[in-house]
């Protein structure tokens, strides 16, 4: 339920009514979650009526996701609650626009209007969805700057780099540090 998978659908519909456009709700169940189920009738209750909303249940999920992210035109993460939310550093490392929820660790990642779109409601999604699809070189440059933010900050290498530096700072007692 926290995914708000419903209120991605309802945001899919307010897009829909101005742009000739596709959904997928792809993922898995987990086992640790007792409202699972349900929540998987109610979202397939709201899309049954629309033969354009795809749901897909991938239980070992890594390559499926990884292609439908690489195919699709826009990601979109609108969590209710979320701890770092890996999926949007999945897809901004792909290059591709995010639309997400401003909430937990996803501010970490998307820098609003920069390397990707924040949200607050059902409507900004919609809203940010359809200037993602009206602009696509807005879109591009969004998923850019985005793998270009993952990059610097959250691949191993950074780390590394960090390491390699605070070792130096160690060994040198200079202020400055020529390399």
């Amino acid at each position: 339920r926290l995914k708000d998978p419903v209120g991605v659908i309802q945001a899919y519909q307010l897009v829909k009514q101005h742009i000739d456009c596709q959904l997928v709700l792809a993922g898995g169940t987990a086992a640790d979650d007792p409202e699972g189920m349900q929540v998987l009738a109610e979202v397939k209750e709201q899309a049954a009526k629309d033969k354009d909303i795809h749901i897909l249940l991938l239980p070992q999920n890594d390559i499926e996701v990884n292609a439908l992210q690489r195919a699709s035109t826009v990601i979109v993460q609108k969590s209710l609650k979320e701890g770092f939310g890996l999926t949007v550093s999945e897809a901004l490392w792909k290059a591709k626009p995010v639309v997400a929820s401003n909430v937990g660790g996803i501010p970490l990642q998307i820098k609003h209007k920069y390397s990707g779109l924040l949200c607050h409601s059902v409507s900004g999604a919609a809203f940010a969805i359809k200037q993602l699809l009206h602009s696509p070189g807005y879109a591009q440059q969004l998923g850019k700057n985005g793998r270009e933010h993952i990059r610097n900050n959250f691949l191993l290498t950074r780390h590394l780099r960090d390491y390699l530096l605070l070792f130096l700072s160690l060994y040198h007692n200079e202020d400055i540090v020529h390399l």
